[in-house]
């Protein structure tokens, strides 16, 4: 599938004024930039933890600046139990996002029956503009699309808001 023109993500990231929120409702993710941390973690259960790291640095920098501009960046999962090596591996590295400047909350996915949900993936960035991330079912991203309309963004913004209510904080959420 071919991408859709959309700014990328650090050029959204540097357009917010306010807030930028990331919903992730998959149970696998298999990006291909992730690939090479992933093997090792899954060898070792190391994960790369240096923000200066070639790995994270970029993700870093991007993050702290928002922050330090007064932007509020939430990232809220909805996981199924017991999650999945994916998953693991993710809240391993969740630390990072924290100390970059990010909340990061989890929802055991048999909570979020009665929530409604967006079909995909989704960052919000100042509650109107939407980049939608699309995968295959190998977990790969195959294409990213941007969208303002205002009844889908409110969709969104009711929808994350749901989920980061009834979310565990990452220092709290234990898997086992």
């Amino acid at each position: 599938m071919e991408d859709v023109k959309v700014p990328s993500f650090s050029e959204l990231m540097e357009s917010a004024q306010r807030s930028a929120v990331f919903l992730q409702m998959r149970d696998f993710y298999n990006v291909r930039s992730e690939a090479d941390d992933f093997a090792t973690w899954q060898r070792t259960g190391q994960r790369e933890l240096d923000p200066g790291s070639e790995y994270w640095e970029p993700w870093v920098e991007v993050v702290s600046q928002a922050v330090a501009r007064g932007v509020a960046i939430r990232r809220a999962r909805i996981v199924s139990e017991p999650v999945s090596d994916s998953i693991r591996y993710m809240h391993a590295g969740a630390v990072v996002n924290i100390n970059a400047g990010e909340q990061v909350r989890w929802l055991p996915r048999r909570r979020a029956s009665d929530i409604a949900l967006p079909g995909n993936d989704f960052w919000l960035f100042d509650d109107h503009l939407i980049r939608w991330n699309h995968f295959a079912g190998d977990g790969d991203v195959t294409v990213h699309e941007e969208s303002n309309e205002p009844a889908i963004a409110k969709l969104c913004a009711d929808a994350f808001e749901a989920v980061w209510a009834r979310a565990i904080p990452h220092d709290q959420y234990e898997i086992d």
